[in-house]
C-alpha cells in the first residue's frame, strides 16, 4: 500500500474461490486489508492501484478486488523497552541470595536477569 499506508494497514489473508471442479476456470482473489480509521478512506482511493501492483508483483491477475477491514492494527515498533534503573548493592545482594540456591548455572543466570529487570522497573 506504500509507506504512506504501511503503518496503519496490513494484509491479511487472500481469499481464492471455491472451486467445485478442476475444470471450473480459474477466478481471481479477493485481497482483504486490515486498517485502521482514516486509512481505510485512503485506502478505498487507491485500490485500483494496490490491485494493479500486487498483480504486476505475482505475475497474473490474481486479485481483483480489494476487501478493506477496519480494526487496529498494532506493530510493536513503536514500543520502546523501558530503561532500567541501576539495581543499588542491598537489592543485588538480596536477588543473589535469593537465586544462589538454585545449582544449575544457566538457570542461576536467568533467574538473576529476570529479578534485575523487575527490580529494575520498579521505582527506587
Amino acid at each position: 500500500a506504500g509507506p504512506r499506508l504501511a503503518s496503519h494497514s496490513r494484509p491479511e489473508k487472500i481469499q481464492w474461490p471455491r472451486r467445485m471442479h478442476e475444470d471450473d476456470p480459474f477466478e481471481p482473489a479477493v485481497l482483504v486489508i486490515a486498517c485502521e480509521g482514516m486509512a481505510a478512506l485512503h485506502l478505498q482511493h487507491e485500490t485500483g492501484e494496490i490491485i494493479n501492483r500486487v498483480n504486476a508483483f505475482l505475475g497474473f491477475t490474481a486479485i481483483n478486488r480489494i476487501r478493506i477491514l477496519q480494526k487496529p492494527v498494532t506493530t510493536d515498533k513503536g514500543r520502546r523497552k523501558p530503561a532500567l534503573r541501576p539495581l543499588t548493592a542491598a537489592e543485588k545482594t538480596k536477588l543473589s541470595g535469593t537465586v544462589g540456591l538454585v545449582d544449575n548455572d544457566e538457570l542461576r543466570a536467568s533467574l538473576e536477569k529476570l529479578g534485575a529487570t523487575i527490580i529494575g522497573e520498579r521505582k527506587s
